[in-house]
């Protein structure tokens, strides 16, 4: 029955530029355009599986179940802060700098494609025509998604109630009022600053917030030696990161072509740009890795995907898909080198989350300034045209401008949090909690338990934890001092 269901929903949305050219009647529109936003919204929840599996994977077997809790509490988080204080303060009608009202989606919502014609406090949204609740389910996925970018840059050493914290904080209050600027009808919609669908908004902004807690967390205990060079720090499962970043690949298809927020033609071209530029990613971080470490490198790989991804983003429903080729190839390029420029300048990003949102992020915010290309970017209203198709330096310093103000903004407010939860509660667990790892230290349980038994009493089990230390040999870690 659930595949008929499936079968027949699949069967509705390649309908619906047939129906769409036929002229259907606009109610009928409506329900397809918010069929179409939900599906997407989905995908993009999906992707919290992901960022789950890579993280998780990337980092030791000892944290697995603090990652993963991380990732699973922080769409709670997003939630419950996005309903009372972020949509509000991105779409609600107010200044060029916030939103001033819609408060817990309490507001009319003005809908040009439902004919209705009373005044809505959501004028940034009006240009959709789906439901408030629509609108809402999608941005909200987007909000949570910013949030789980911190989760990997702080891996392995953050507590756990602290993170919870800046998370909400994140989400209910930076994130938006960015976010506003953008996508609100902020001062940097009249400046010129085109995101799509957010390599800035989304990926970079978590990123600056991620990039703020790793220097205020510093590194984890045995990362660098004692003059300073990096240690490799193996993951315990490329498998599940391989995985993972499969599901990122596929969320992406709602992250991407969703933010059309209505059922239109452009939805298969701005899928097509965004996979083109994945696997352009995949190509170049393989290429460079190999060159570099004399090794083709899985970890790279991975993280050349999502470098394309992120770097797709903003210029995905503007560029050709040659354009998005290139774009993508150079964040791969990219990734690779960010990584190792963090590591020498002693930021400890276990998963490589900086390289791959921040850079990448800012890289495909001034992309869309280089590649954007007629007949696709901009409208006659507001045509976009890239430097490299005879639009000169005027969007790239838009982009720029953009980049700088949320980037400023973003670095600020989230330094000032850390350091608020730092000097109160503190952010770090102690050194013999990270030894152990965060799984028995701050969880009380293990991702992977083994079946024993109580010396004595062969019927009972015993957590782990409780056994002698002969018989748990990786509990047993080398003295902090000798990895300093």
């Amino acid at each position: 029955m659930r595949v008929k269901v499936l079968l027949g929903v699949f069967l509705a949305l390649m309908c619906v530029p047939h129906l769409a050219w036929a002229g259907v009647n606009p109610d009928t529109q409506v329900l397809l355009d918010t069929l179409w936003v939900v599906l997407a919204a989905a995908l993009v929840f999906f992707m919290n599986a992901g960022f789950a599996l890579v993280e998780s994977g990337f980092c030791r077997s000892k944290n697995t179940v603090n990652i993963m809790a991380k990732n699973f509490i922080v769409f709670a988080i997003a939630s419950i802060a996005f309903y009372f204080f972020g949509f509000a303060l991105m779409f609600g009608d107010g200044s060029k700098l916030l939103g001033l009202k819609g408060w817990m989606l309490m507001g009319a919502d003005n809908s040009p494609k439902t004919g209705k014609a009373y005044q809505g406090v959501f004028s940034a949204l009006n240009w959709t025509g789906v439901p408030l609740e629509a609108k809402f389910f999608f941005q909200l996925v987007f909000a949570a998604t910013a949030a789980t970018i911190v989760s990997g840059a702080v891996a392995e050493r953050i507590k756990f109630h602290a993170f919870i914290i800046f998370s909400f904080v994140l989400v209910g209050l930076i994130y938006p009022i960015a976010g506003h600027w953008v996508w609100g009808g902020g001062f940097l919609v009249d400046k010129g600053f085109w995101d799509f669908a957010g390599s800035t908004v989304v990926h970079s902004a978590g990123g600056w917030a991620a990039l703020a807690g790793v220097i205020f967390l510093g590194p984890r205990i045995g990362k660098y030696d004692k003059n300073g060079k990096p240690r490799p720090i193996p993951g315990h499962s490329m498998a599940l990161s391989t995985l993972g970043a499969l599901i990122l690949w596929l969320g992406w298809f709602g992250f991407n072509p969703g933010s059309t927020m209505a059922a239109s033609t452009d939805i298969a071209r701005i899928a097509l740009t965004t996979t083109l530029a994945a696997a352009a990613g995949v190509m170049t971080a393989t290429a460079t890795a190999w060159i570099v470490f004399k090794k083709p490198d899985l970890s790279m790989i991975i993280n050349g995907s999502l470098a394309g991804l992120v770097a797709i983003t903003a210029p995905c429903a503007w560029v050709t898909p040659g354009g998005s080729l290139i774009i993508g190839a150079i964040g791969g390029v990219l990734v690779v080198f960010s990584v190792l420029m963090f590591d020498r300048v002693k930021l400890d990003d276990p998963v490589g989350a900086l390289s791959v949102h921040l850079v990448c992020g800012i890289w495909g915010t001034l992309a869309v300034g280089l590649f954007a290309a007629k007949p696709f970017a901009g409208g006659d209203a507001a045509p976009l045209v890239g430097l490299f198709y005879g639009g000169g330096f005027k969007a790239v310093w838009a982009q720029l401008i953009g980049v700088v103000a949320v980037g400023g903004f973003v670095l600020a407010t989230s330094s000032i949090v850390w350091f608020v939860l730092k000097t109160t509660m503190g952010i770090r667990v102690t050194e013999e909690e990270e030894m152990i790892g965060l799984d028995l230290s701050e969880m009380g349980m293990e991702a992977y338990p083994k079946d024993t038994y109580v010396p004595g009493n062969p019927t009972i089990q015993a957590p782990m934890g409780m056994l002698e230390t002969e018989s748990r040999h990786e509990m047993v870690p080398a003295p902090a001092e000798s990895l300093k």
